[in-house]
């Protein structure tokens, strides 16, 4: 917002002050008092409405002076307003488009950790896939092991029988 200058204060606080509950009656009790003075014959009736229609015509172009000289001002502060409304709009779209960016940067993110947790569950299934396999291999081991025994000592069973 502009500064106000001397003038422009004094033209808004005039404007607030005349348009008061004590600038109405301030103005009623000065009438009564003009047509007071005309009642009780001490200013001639003609003089007085002079005087007082000179004094509120005057005052009524003062009044329209202030008056617009006030709304002139509100149209400006609106104006600034406006302007600043349209970057605060601006600012909120801008503020859209980054949460918009994020919230596809998180997606990717979920994306990437749902497909590390695939490949952590192949690798596990992988490690059992293989110890099951090494383990069969053992037992495939052990078993060709004790029939290569029972092989051997049948083998030795028929040597003793041909020495004998």
């Amino acid at each position: 917002m502009r500064v106000q200058s001397d003038i422009e204060k004094t033209a808004l606080k005039i404007t607030r002050m005349v348009g008061s509950p004590p600038s109405i009656i301030l103005h009623s009790i000065f009438f009564l008092g003009c047509f007071a003075l005309a009642f009780f014959q001490v200013v001639d009736f003609d003089r007085m409405l002079l005087v007082l229609t000179t004094i509120v015509s005057l005052e009524a172009i003062y009044l329209a002076i202030f008056i617009q000289m006030t709304i002139n001002y509100q149209g400006q502060s609106l104006a600034e307003v406006s302007q600043d409304v349209e970057e605060i709009q601006e600012d909120v779209e801008e503020i859209v488009e980054d949460v918009g960016e994020i919230q596809e940067d998180v997606e990717e993110l979920q994306e990437d950790v749902e497909e590390i947790s695939e490949d952590v569950e192949e690798i596990v299934e992988e490690e059992e896939t293989e110890e099951a396999a090494e383990e069969r291999r053992k037992a495939e081991q052990k078993q060709t092991l004790v029939t290569i025994q029972e092989d051997l000592k049948r083998l030795l069973a028929d040597i003793e029988k041909l020495k004998k």
